[in-house]
């Protein structure tokens, strides 16, 4: 059985923050890969200000290319939007029964996951490892026999300052990985 952990993002764009979580997931815990599961739009968000699916699947490739660890995947590509993890991970287990998933989230998303949609079934099937988020300090839900909290380093990056950073004219290089850069800045997009 293959332990894949599913970090699920609008990767708008994807940033070193996000990579530095998902290989600290793949040294420290229970894992043998990695997918970043590319959301199209995540129910409790804006679609607005998301670049189009294929260039945001564009970039999370690059991003991975060189780690055969880590996966881009474009299941919800697929799905019906809005796009609801439970059914994610039902499609997910249905297409690759060989494999047992996990959850990668923040601790900003563990304090909402009472709002999504059948939450306890989540809890009740996978496991579920969390990462510190900034302002985020305790949760009921740290303690269920299904949450790992993982020590990952905190930084205090998110994809909404690097859009604003090249929207501003201002230099973003070392936030991105040199492929992810290139190909914002050949596109030109956020600015």
């Amino acid at each position: 059985m293959k332990r894949t952990a599913l970090f699920f993002g609008s990767f708008n764009p994807i940033h070193v923050g996000h990579l530095i979580i998902a290989n600290t997931m793949l040294q420290h815990e229970d894992i043998d890969e990695v997918w970043l599961v590319v959301s199209p739009q995540n129910p409790l968000k804006e679609r607005s200000s998301l670049l189009a699916d294929h260039h945001r699947m564009a970039l999370v490739r690059r991003a991975l290319d060189d780690n055969y660890r880590l996966k881009a995947c474009d299941i919800e590509m697929h799905l019906p939007i809005p796009s609801y993890t439970v059914v994610t991970l039902a499609t997910l287990q249905e297409k690759h029964p060989d494999h047992e998933f996990s959850l990668i989230m923040g601790s900003d998303n563990l304090e909402t996951l009472h709002r999504w949609r059948n939450y306890e079934h989540i809890l009740s099937h996978h496991r579920i490892f969390v990462y510190p988020r900034p302002g985020s300090e305790h949760c009921p839900l740290a303690s269920h026999p299904s949450v790992t909290m993982v020590e990952v380093p905190m930084m205090d990056i998110s994809s909404t300052y690097i859009r604003q950073q090249i929207a501003a004219g201002r230099d973003v290089r070392y936030l991105l990985t040199e492929p992810v850069h290139r190909y914002l800045t050949e596109m030109h997009f956020y600015r």
